[in-house]
């Protein structure tokens, strides 16, 4: 009998079911494994290897396209009020985290305190409080998960951590050992707790020009040090004089660090370029992302300006207000402005080892609502856009589906607030 033979349309279109049918599989393979789906419209990324380092080269999303990753409508809990009972009117909720139970655990460092909040945001209990003795605090600065159920709060100015156990109880503390040949060891401070329980821990770049990054252990020892890197650009007005100031240049380059699974990343903003370290110092891996770079303009430059002489201390009278902030911007207008504006503004990795670019929000734009960020999967290729609540938040943690922030209000209320997240 001869083969069969079906008509030109018909065989063209069971050839087209079978390509969706088999892209279908793939890609269901792909979640199944764990791993993420390609970015969108297909858009691939470059990935090589160069003297042992491996680059990443990402287009970059296209333009006005979402992941399909969303952020509940409004929190699922809020915590801090203007008026109501003590644990509920948060001074300054400098850090917080949650606990595999569903509880939230905000440090405030106004009265040095972690109080605990259920997963409705009911308060339970407080850990710690102001003093010298254990499981006490001066300076409480933030708190992290540690390896288990425990948590670890660090505070100045010894560079002092405190491990509490799930219940609270007060385990141990201890200092960051003190480097003899360091002579800016006074300014090296935690920074995170790594997965392994180990710290990464360096100068901090608000003070030092050259900061060193290191990997401390459980004890706070040093184990390694990833060298020495560029802090915060900076730049000394009056230097020389009793009117000395120190300012970051008009859109100066800032930091960017985090922990990213087994490497550290730190690096500047002004290049799209995310550089990440292993532990013994080596450069590991660079991430880079299309972008083009934006030169400032004088309404660029003013626009900063305004945003910067928008504070002044609140016994100053209207006409001493004014007077305040011309004097502010007069000095400001001395300032050197950076060639080219940041590429991004900061970095977050997840629960899930995604790394989260957050893109840089000009001074002029009005207020757009929600913050965009790139996400790039754990070995630094694009998977898309995703926006976060608002512009300006601080970003205490992202779960593997929520995502735990600080905002204000127009009354300057604080609040720590847990968003729910839908990964696609």
């Amino acid at each position: 009998m001869p083969p069969m033979s079906l008509p030109v349309g018909d065989a063209e279109r069971i050839d087209g079911v079978m390509r969706i049918v088999t892209a279908l599989m793939s890609l269901a393979l792909t979640l199944a494994c764990g791993q993420d789906p390609p970015a969108p419209g297909g858009l691939a990324p470059e990935v090589r290897d160069s003297a042992g380092v491996r680059i990443v080269e990402n287009p970059a999303p296209p333009e006005g396209s979402r992941l399909r990753w969303r952020i509940g409508p409004e929190p699922a809990v809020s915590i801090g009020v203007l008026e109501g009972d003590d644990p509920y009117m948060l001074d300054s909720p400098w850090g917080a985290t949650r606990l595999p139970d569903g509880r939230i655990v905000v440090a405030d460092s106004g009265p040095n305190e972690l109080r605990v909040f259920d997963e409705s945001g009911a308060y339970l209990e407080t850990w710690g409080g102001r003093g010298q003795g254990p499981g006490e605090f001066r300076g409480l600065i933030h708190v992290e998960r540690w390896p288990g159920d425990s948590v670890a709060a660090w505070y100045g100015p010894r560079r002092g951590i405190s491990v509490f156990d799930s219940d609270g109880s007060f385990g141990r503390n201890f200092t960051l050992e003190r480097n003899p040949d360091d002579p800016s060891a006074s300014f090296v401070r935690p920074f995170a707790v790594r997965g392994d329980g180990s710290i990464m821990a360096g100068h901090d770049p608000h003070i030092v020009e050259t900061v060193t990054v290191e990997i401390r252990d459980a004890e706070g020892r040093l184990r390694s040090s990833l060298g020495s890197h560029p802090g915060h650009e900076s730049y000394i007005a009056h230097e020389g004089t009793d009117r000395a100031m120190k300012y970051r240049p008009i859109f100066g380059a800032i930091v960017a660090e985090a922990p990213w699974g087994d490497l550290i990343v730190h690096g500047l903003n002004n290049r799209y370029e995310i550089r990440a370290f292993a532990e013994d110092g080596t450069l590991a891996r660079i991430v880079r992302r299309d972008h083009a770079p934006r030169l400032p303009t004088r309404e660029d430059v003013e626009a900063y300006i305004e945003e910067q002489v928008a504070w002044h201390p609140d016994h100053l009278s209207p006409s001493e207000i004014e007077e305040y902030r011309e004097e502010q911007r007069r000095e400001y207008r001395s300032i050197p402005v950076a060639e080219s504006m940041p590429a991004f503004s900061s970095v977050k990795v997840d629960a899930l080892d995604h790394l989260w670019v957050e893109e840089y929000e000009f001074p002029r734009d009005e207020p757009s609502g929600p913050s965009l960020w790139t996400v790039f999967d754990p070995e630094g290729r694009m998977l898309g856009y995703v926006e976060l609540p608002a512009a300006g938040l601080w970003i205490y943690e992202i779960g593997d589906d929520y995502v735990l922030i600080r905002d204000w209000d127009e009354l300057g209320v604080q609040s720590v607030q847990l968003w729910p997240l839908e990964r696609g």
